[in-house]
């Protein structure tokens, strides 16, 4: 078991996430994959630079790693009390000395406590009395209320520093905050907020991380030359032209011919099972027209088309200007300007099987034409350009992966309820349905006796599951 498990991991590949942000009808500039290396390696270098320079630069202030480092409410209250009362140990031990020994008192003292009040007069050699442990009493209460006073007086001015260190501390959080995750986020909110931005972060580090995805059965190993690019291509359903249907990872030097024998399509499932099955195919990018030849009985598409566009130069000119005063055309023209008009293109044709990906000049965004099996035509999109880097797969013989295709939805079995349906049947009048669906056991079962059809007023097809 372990080693089914093991070698149903090896099919699954991690891939980076990453990409675009989506703009409805925005489509990028005509460019190629070599123009998109060059630029990315002028940015690079200019990058280089900068953060060189940057490095070389010496700063007056020196930042420490104190001042750099977030003080709570309770860290300052902390702070505070203890400033405070270092400093008031000093006045504490003084004040417990003149406690202990009331007699060390000066004589200006004694003087001035007898004027006021005879009764306190203490003679000389009598501290020990009756009298003076009644006014060592009292001193005693107002001595703990002027040290408590004194600690306030020295207490509260530290306080106000540490508060305004505090407020500063805020202003800068502040300031920061354009460049954090929680910038709307108020100070007064923070610990409310705490849970929720945890959460946040922690979807985050998610994102960030790669995706796993089916990879190619292939034990070849073909390491992938740097530098590399690697372009996402969505397919869209041939009739729900709104619905992707898959998504590939491919790299910019591989054959376009190893892309289309990704492409899913149930037409393909049809007309092999009708034996009418066409291998001719082709993609329409930008002005290219890429046939595939590889089946010697392929047929050229393009060449009618190259007829037409030849022979009614006029019809064709007339069809293009309205394209391109279309309602994306005029979106575009907002956005870019209009400094250069449509002009209408000089379609050729290439075979598929020896056109690459950064042969052709394309738009990001763009949608281009996939069409097989006839008219059976498909909405391509080339949806993101890219560097590889170290996380995606580096093995050639992986590529085109499938990052994207909806599970099929397998009908099952009208009868039974139980194993999938391979039958459909149309008018038929011992069928609980109309269409109704069977598996080989429930259709064999209903239909035939001893190897024999009980009736043929119906009709019946092989059920494919898209």
């Amino acid at each position: 078991m372990s080693e089914l498990e093991a070698s149903a991991d090896e099919n699954y590949v991690s891939v980076p996430r990453g990409g675009p942000i989506y703009i409805s009808d925005m489509v990028g500039p005509l460019t190629k994959v070599a123009e998109f290396e060059v630029a990315i390696f002028h940015e690079l270098e200019c990058l280089k630079v900068e953060l060189t320079s940057d490095s070389l630069e010496t700063f007056d202030d020196e930042i420490s790693v104190e001042d750099l480092k977030t003080i709570s409410e309770e860290e300052l209250v902390a702070q505070a009390f203890e400033e405070a009362f270092k400093d008031d140990e000093l006045t504490k031990d003084s004040s417990q000395t003149l406690a202990e020994h009331p007699c060390t008192r000066s004589k200006r003292e004694v003087d001035s406590s007898t004027i006021h009040d005879p009764s306190n007069h203490v003679p000389p050699g009598a501290c020990n009395n009756k009298g003076s442990d009644k006014s060592k009493s009292n001193k005693r209460k107002w001595g703990n209320k002027s040290q408590k006073n004194a600690v306030d007086e020295h207490y509260i001015p530290k306080v106000e520093q540490l508060a305004k260190v505090k407020a500063k501390q805020e202003e800068e959080k502040a300031a920061a905050r354009l460049h954090s995750f929680n910038g709307s986020c108020s100070s007064s909110r923070s610990a409310k907020a705490s849970s929720s931005r945890g959460a946040r972060m922690t979807s985050l580090k998610s994102v960030s991380l790669g995706t796993k995805v089916r990879a190619a059965n292939t034990r070849e190993h073909i390491a992938v030359q740097f530098p590399e690019v690697i372009l996402c291509v969505e397919i869209y359903h041939c009739k729900k032209t709104w619905t992707k249907t898959q998504e590939f990872l491919v790299l910019g030097r591989q054959f376009l011919t190893e892309m289309r024998d990704k492409i899913y399509c149930i037409t393909d499932e049809i007309m092999k099972k009708t034996d009418k099955n066409d291998p001719s195919g082709y993609f329409l990018v930008e002005d290219v027209l890429c046939n595939d030849f590889r089946d010697p009985s392929a047929i050229d598409y393009s060449k009618p088309i190259l007829d037409w566009l030849q022979e009614s130069k006029s019809e064709a000119l007339e069809k293009w200007e309205s394209i391109a005063s279309g309602e994306l055309p005029k979106k575009q023209k907002e956005i870019f300007g209009s400094k250069i008009g449509p002009q209408f293109p000089h379609f050729k044709a290439l075979e598929m099987q020896k056109a690459r990906f950064c042969d052709l000049r394309f738009r990001l965004g763009a949608g281009y034409l996939y069409c097989h099996q006839g008219d059976c035509k498909h909405l391509v999109v080339v949806r993101d350009m890219r560097l590889i880097n170290p996380e995606d797969v580096q093995n050639r013989a992986a590529y085109p992966l499938i990052t994207y295709q909806p599970k099929l939805r397998f009908q099952k079995c009208s009868v039974c309820k139980i194993f999938k349906a391979v039958k459909v049947t149309v008018d038929d009048k011992w069928a609980a349905e109309n269409p109704c669906y069977f598996c080989d056991l429930c259709y064999y079962m209903l239909h035939y006796v001893d190897g024999s059809l009980l009736y043929d007023d119906f009709s019946v097809y092989e059920y494919l599951h898209e």
